[in-house]
């Protein structure tokens, strides 16, 4: 089966964004299932119910996140009633929602699991230990079982991939919003890639107004973080080819396509 894979999809440009191309990335790659990171899909923060079932309806099968997750407190309610929006695993157990899941296309199931790292993020649970009490659950369900781990750092990122080689399907990396050059499959079957990238707008800094951003760094303060509404788009994904049987990797493709009007 072919899997598609979306990056972090910013605020209403990025909505835009994949709503113009997912179709075409579905009929291009023949696409069986499609996963996107939604974490800053509502004005760059958050998720909404509303948001999240426009995404649905624009060929999303299932929604993962990170650390923005809860930033709409309102949302918490709906995650913990969601089977297709999940948060990272990790967070403590009394968090809203559910670390993985499960979806089912074209007769196969694929097992989802959100993980964060704790390098230069807020404070988690181990990842890597979470990864193994997950895994063992998903895979008694599917052999396809795809992770999201949403994290600062590329080491802990590729660290965690070489952890669950061959016990995953695929690792992608969410989070940076800057697209590796990094795709590959591991000996033991797990495709990975250390960021799919930012589906959202091209100019500013990772899909936010410059200005602010840059007083944060010039001067220490700055206005709250708005989305860069103006200028072209970017859709960033993946497509990765499973084995439908043995859950393994046969392929891992980038996409990266700039200059979205």
């Amino acid at each position: 089966m072919n899997l598609l894979v979306i990056g972090d999809v910013v605020g209403a440009p990025g909505r835009e964004a994949l709503k113009r191309c997912l179709p075409l990335m579905r009929d291009r790659y023949q696409v069986q299932g499609c996963i996107a990171n939604g974490e800053n899909v509502a004005g760059g923060f958050g998720l909404t119910a509303q948001t999240a079932q426009e995404l649905f309806e624009n060929g999303v099968d299932f929604i993962t996140s990170g650390n923005h997750i809860f930033d709409k407190r309102e949302f918490a309610a709906y995650l913990d009633s969601s089977d297709r929006v999940i948060r990272p695993a990790n967070y403590p157990s009394s968090a809203p929602g559910r670390g993985y899941g499960t979806f089912a296309v074209s007769g196969v199931t694929v097992g989802v699991l959100n993980l964060m790292g704790r390098t230069f993020m807020p404070p988690v649970d181990d990842p890597f230990r979470c990864a193994d009490a997950c895994l063992d659950v998903l895979r008694e369900l599917t052999p396809i079982v795809v992770v999201d781990m949403h994290a600062e750092a590329t080491s802990e990122k590729i660290a965690l991939s070489r952890y669950v080689d061959g016990r995953a399907s695929l690792v992608f990396g969410t989070h940076t919003h800057v697209q590796t050059a990094d795709e590959h499959i591991l000996p033991g079957g797990t495709a990975y890639i250390s960021d799919v990238g930012m589906t959202g707008p091209s100019d500013g800094v990772i899909g936010m107004e410059q200005k602010a951003v840059l007083d944060r760094f010039l001067v220490g303060i700055s206005e709250r973080f708005s989305v860069q509404k103006e200028g072209p788009r970017q859709f960033c994904a993946i497509v990765v080819t499973l084995d439908t049987g043995t859950g393994k990797a046969l392929e891992i493709k980038r996409i990266f396509q700039r200059g979205i009007a």
